[in-house]
């Protein structure tokens, strides 16, 4: 039998073997030998106790679940969470729910699932993540189902944060349409959630998909109205505020940078470089995170897209610090700073640069378009450098379908 034949409880008494027995698990968990006799049963398995578990296992949750066998190599499990996502965004929109899910954990529990999931996203580990969204997912469409009229708001919103990482997921896996489909059902979920701001999150996110589908013109038209939409009172605005509004103006800037727009790029970017400057540091708001360093990391990737080498490298003679940034932030500079070496002819330096990001962070490297753009841009270092590098981006997927192929201009 494969992994995935098995149940989920089968999956955890193997994964739990002779050495823990069940009160052992349920020591490690905080959980009583009762719940985990139960999950070990298929009889309830709630999305609390399927965290607690994968983490005293020591394991994914995209293990526990099947999608994703122990040990193995992940391309067959990134077209299995695809799968079983792409399933579980069709059903919830259609309100088929499986009969045996149960609203236990409620909205501290779906709340504290969305963060995980989004520090899984932001370290790289995206199908770990898709993993995760898909039980978020069911969890939060029953939440919402449960709810009075007249007192759905709350689990609106939760709902479409969960829509919004799984098109995040999706978008960065190339599954396009999938990625649509959940973003237009977050934005539908965002509508009706009573927080201001979620529309125009949702909808910054669609511009994201956009512009990796290579839709320039609509993406930077969505961004701009996102940001507009955000834009605070600075006399009074909030951390959160500045969070979501910065991350807007800037990713306008991202966008305008694409398509060749220098003025209006320039603008965006001013105002971006404003905003941080008005927080003393780094903030997560809405699973996204802004501040001045994120102001001025991003500046670089933005001067290399107008083809201004000359800016980026000055930018990055100045940045010593990146470490408030999330592990794919990090990443995502060095890869900004590896194509402007490589457009300033410093071949060495930026496979350098391009070889120390992939051997650090192989499980991230292995989603991104950008890398091997940056390989083909490198035309005389050393056969050797080339031919390792290379072998450092032969694990990488190619996309699941839909996009077209990633270019400088839609590389995310």
């Amino acid at each position: 039998m494969q992994w995935s034949d098995y149940t989920t409880g089968q999956r955890i008494k193997f994964l739990r073997g002779r050495a823990v027995t069940q009160s052992a698990l349920a020591e490690m968990t905080g959980l009583s030998i009762v719940t985990v006799q139960k999950a070990e049963q298929n009889r309830v398995l709630t999305l609390t106790t399927l965290m607690l578990i994968a983490d005293a296992l020591g394991v994914d949750i995209s293990v526990v679940l099947g999608e994703q066998a122990p040990r193995r190599a992940m391309d067959q499990a990134d077209r299995t969470m695809v799968r079983t996502l792409s399933q579980v965004v069709h059903d919830t929109a259609a309100g088929l729910l499986p009969a045996q899910l149960e609203d236990t954990d409620g909205a501290p529990g779906i709340r504290a699932a969305i963060d995980r999931c989004w520090r899984l996203y932001w370290k790289g580990h995206y199908v770990e993540a898709g993993a995760l969204a898909a039980p978020l997912l069911q969890q939060a469409a029953m939440h919402r189902h449960n709810q009075s009229v007249g007192n759905e708001d709350e689990a609106w919103g939760l709902l479409a944060d969960a829509y919004r990482l799984s098109a995040y997921v999706a978008n960065l896996m190339g599954a396009r349409d999938l990625a649509y489909a959940a973003i237009g059902h977050a934005q539908f979920a965002a509508e009706r959630s009573a927080d201001e701001l979620q529309p125009a999150i949702v909808a910054s996110g669609r511009s994201w998909i956009y512009l990796r589908d290579a839709r320039l013109p609509a993406a930077l038209q969505l961004a701009e109205k996102a940001a507009t939409d955000t834009e605070p009172r600075f006399s009074q605005a909030t951390p959160e505020q500045l969070t979501v509004y910065g991350s807007h103006i800037n990713f306008a800037a991202v966008v305008a940078s694409r398509l060749k727009d220098k003025e209006r790029t320039a603008d965006y970017l001013s105002q971006s470089h404003a905003v941080g400057a008005r927080m003393d540091s780094e903030h997560k708001a809405y699973g996204t995170l802004f501040g001045p360093v994120t102001a001025v990391t991003q500046a670089v990737g933005i001067n290399v897209a107008l083809g201004q080498t000359g800016k980026a490298l000055k930018l990055i003679k100045g940045i010593r610090e990146v470490s408030q940034l999330t592990e794919a932030a990090q990443n995502r500079y060095a890869m900004d700073k590896a194509m402007a070496q490589a457009d300033a002819s410093l071949w060495d330096a930026s496979l350098d640069t391009l070889e120390e990001t992939l051997t650090r962070a192989p499980q991230w490297a292995r989603h991104q378009a950008l890398p091997g753009v940056i390989v083909a841009k490198v035309g005389q270092a050393s056969t050797a450098r080339l031919r390792r590098v290379t072998e450092l981006l032969g694990g990488r997927p190619s996309a699941v379908h839909g996009f077209p192929p990633a270019t400088a201009r839609t590389a995310l």
